[in-house]
């Protein structure tokens, strides 16, 4: 016989009952948002390339660039936050794109928003993650800072992936929702600065280079699907984290968060927080969410801090054997680099790489960027397996070793 299951957690919001009415009314007369973004709207660097057409309108050929981009395929071995724990239920990257797409897509249907916009957007925006997580980003960027005074940061790598080491065309709005999706900085309300140019988002690109953090506080998307997806980011993982934290042994799975007007488990966090966002955001010219859903998604991620991100058996690897790996291979990499030796791996895995794909604009070559540029693009272009792999390949003798959790260390 099958046991009971009895859920205690089940309250889920729904939308307003009048706002459903006004909604299926508009439907009705196929109501459009105003303020959504239009295809034709949309600009290239170079406009002479890449015409929409009836099969593969603007927004699809940025999505399927995307997805057909050689980095794409790396997302699968990309860990979140549980990088030591061999268990094919906890979350990559690859899996938290599709579900910021899936959420995002949900709430801008209803919303009336550019589909395939969202989707283009949240399909890369971690395209130039490192491995490893954030804690890989941090010691990438300590590293890059250390030699060249600029920083890095995994939202504005993920653009240079796609606008400047690849060159693939993708449209300023797409490119945009990317660079300012960074989902660490939550706000109440989203309004987009809607007369964005080229010209300014190299100079915010730039200055995010320059200044880092400060200058990526400041930055807002041009477009009400960049403002979703950026919201969006942080709904697909506050729940997901907590969910995986149990499942990797890392929280009880009786533990009391203390969000009660979003929830506390991930199915929860997800509807109440897209049923709040549609409540307070339908037909208006910006995405908002209610003071009780603000207050509550700034403490998720508090809690999330204190009891996750920063718990000592999620992170136990990082400062004693993870960091210093990185310091070698970075310097390692950079000498070869500068010697010019060709048969080394970031010749030969890397810039021969990016070499044999396409660039669809633009004369300089690839090899002629800044060395340190160079050694960060194909760090943080690593799998967290190649990474590993790669310097047991360059150190075979150093002790440095990754203990991971096994698959059946719960087996007595």
């Amino acid at each position: 016989m099958f046991k009971e299951v009895v859920f205690t957690d089940i309250k889920y919001d729904k939308v307003n009952e009048d706002l459903q009415k006004r909604i299926i009314e508009d439907r009705k007369e196929h109501w459009e948002n105003p303020y959504a973004f239009r295809d034709e709207n949309a600009i290239r660097r170079d406009n002479s390339r890449d015409k929409a057409n009836l099969w593969r309108p603007t927004f699809v050929r940025d999505t399927e660039k995307i997805l057909h981009l050689p980095y794409y395929n790396r997302y699968a071995d990309k860990t979140q936050v549980f990088s030591f724990t061999c268990n094919d239920d906890i979350t990559r990257r690859a899996l938290h794109v599709q579900l910021v797409s899936r959420i995002a897509r949900n709430i801008g249907a209803v919303l009336g928003l550019n589909l395939d916009l969202i989707e283009a957007i949240a399909l890369g925006h971690d395209i130039g993650h490192t491995p490893f997580g954030h804690a890989g980003e941090r010691m990438l960027n300590d590293l890059y800072n250390n030699e060249t005074g600029r920083f890095f940061n995994h939202n504005v790598h993920s653009v240079r992936v796609l606008d400047r080491i690849f060159r693939r065309n993708l449209t300023l709005q797409t490119l945009d929702g990317i660079i300012c999706h960074n989902g660490e900085f939550e706000q109440q309300e989203y309004k987009p600065d809607y007369k964005k140019t080229f010209e300014k988002y190299d100079s915010q690109t730039e200055d995010c280079y320059k200044y880092g953090v400060p200058a990526i506080k400041k930055l807002i998307p041009m477009t009400l699907e960049g403002c979703t997806v950026r919201i969006c980011d942080m709904i697909a993982y506050i729940g997901k984290d907590r969910q995986d934290a149990v499942t990797a042994g890392i929280v009880d799975k009786d533990y009391e968060f203390k969000t009660e007007f979003i929830g506390t488990n991930n199915a929860k966090i997800i509807n109440n927080l897209t049923v709040d966002i549609i409540n307070n955001s339908y037909g208006k010219d910006y995405i908002a969410l209610s003071k009780n859903a603000y207050n509550d998604l700034v403490t998720a991620k508090s809690e999330n801090y204190k009891v996750i991100y920063q718990n000592d058996a999620v992170n136990r690897e990082y400062d004693d054997c993870i960091k210093p790996m990185f310091e070698q291979v970075y310097y390692r990499l950079l000498d070869e680099l500068k010697r010019g030796d060709e048969n080394s791996f970031i010749f030969r895995h890397h810039i021969d790489f990016i070499n044999s794909n396409v660039r669809y604009y633009g004369e300089s070559e690839y090899s002629d960027e800044e060395p340190n540029d160079i050694v960060t693009d194909y760090i943080a272009s690593m799998t967290d397996d190649y990474f590993l792999a790669l310097y047991k390949e360059l150190f075979p003798k150093s002790p440095l070793k990754i203990e991971f959790k096994s698959y059946f260390d719960d087996i007595k």
